[in-house]
């Protein structure tokens, strides 16, 4: 009977992809009803017919309805509330970022829901169908493509962290890893270094934009290097650093001169795999990280690093997310780009 019904109901236009949002007017004409009827079926409300209600839930089960905030009544009228996703908070990275999301939202009245996906593909997803429920906009990092991000989100704006305008659909907020790797291994070679190794954090199929930046500026600088001079580290951390130092070590011992970092963590567990080794910093080997955290000045040696303006990366998602609920285009080009400064220390 379901079936016959449902051939006979308007559907709802899905030629503009897949960012399109059901309404409840299209689970309404969908299921032949009220939005009124609609709205006490999917909030479960009483003085419906049970068999009107399973048709309602059916047709909003079939356009993938999320119902909105404030049709629920979980917020008052013209609060914002922005979600962040966040891929490890016990790196300090991540909440130094997440306090210029929250000043620029605290800036606007607007509130903010934090997940932590511990770095998993899978827990991305479930923040996604929790926050396209409970906010008005996701920003965040994010492994998943954006199609499967477009599914879960149910039409709800996204801004991606550490994604370049050219590599997403969706509003983006990105590093200059070129232009960073470009003053970093400048200063290296300037410092006689012509045996570079990399320990990276990236263990996607294709290589991330800082090994492509590190790679890149090593050819620029006619460097005699390649891919097996990269170390991928097991986790974005001291241990994993340590881990993927011992490995760099072995394999190129003594003709490593300098190591750049993909992180300040990486970099940190490159210095002490180094000095058990019994080798001096930055006399037998120069280290270099990226990130510029605050921990790079407290190690000895402290460490030279390639700093972002990490709360200026929260900032700009929600100058993105504020553009794109005011129906303006995102910032794009230099304007959606945090640059890395070169911070030199004694580590290199």
């Amino acid at each position: 009977m379901w079936a016959d019904e449902e051939r006979r109901k308007p559907r709802i236009d899905q030629s503009d992809g897949p960012s399109r949002r059901a309404t409840i007017h299209d689970v309404a004409r969908l299921a032949g009803v009220s939005r009124q009827t609609v709205s006490r079926a999917v909030n479960d409300k009483g003085e419906i017919d049970p068999a009107t209600k399973e048709r309602v839930l059916e047709a909003a089960r079939l356009l993938n309805y999320r119902p909105s905030r404030f049709a629920r009544g979980l917020v008052r009228k013209g609060t914002v509330t922005a979600g962040l996703v966040i891929p490890d908070l016990m790196n300090p990275f991540f909440p130094e970022v997440a306090a210029g999301v929250l000043e620029a939202a605290e800036q606007r009245g607007w509130q903010v829901v934090v997940c932590d996906t511990r770095s998993d593909d899978v827990r991305e997803r479930e923040a996604l169908d929790m926050l396209s429920h409970q906010a008005d906009a996701v920003v965040g990092y994010f492994k998943n493509e954006d199609d499967v991000l477009a599914r879960h989100l149910g039409g709800v704006p996204l801004v991606l962290l550490e994604r370049g305008p050219q590599q997403t659909r969706f509003a983006a907020v990105g590093i200059d890893a070129a232009g960073g790797l470009e003053r970093g291994m400048a200063h290296l070679v300037r410092a006689g270094h012509r045996r570079i190794g990399m320990l990276d954090g990236d263990r996607g199929p294709l290589p991330g934009p800082r090994r492509e930046a590190f790679l890149a500026e090593a050819r620029r600088h006619g460097l005699d290097l390649d891919e097996r001079w990269i170390v991928c580290c097991p986790e974005h951390s001291v241990l994993g650093g340590e881990t993927g130092m011992e490995r760099l070590l072995d394999a190129h011992h003594p003709e490593l001169t300098a190591v750049f970092g993909f992180n300040d963590l990486i970099a940190v567990g490159a210095m002490r795999a180094a000095r058990r080794r019994g080798l001096s910093l930055p006399g037998d080997l120069a280290v270099m990280g990226f990130d510029g955290l605050s921990l790079g000045a407290l190690v000895e040696p402290a460490l030279t690093t390639l700093h972002l303006d990490k709360r200026r990366l929260g900032r700009l998602a929600i100058e993105q997310v504020a553009r794109l609920r005011a129906g303006e285009e995102p910032l794009s080009g230099e304007d959606a780009w945090v640059i890395p400064e070169l911070v030199v220390r004694a580590s290199a």
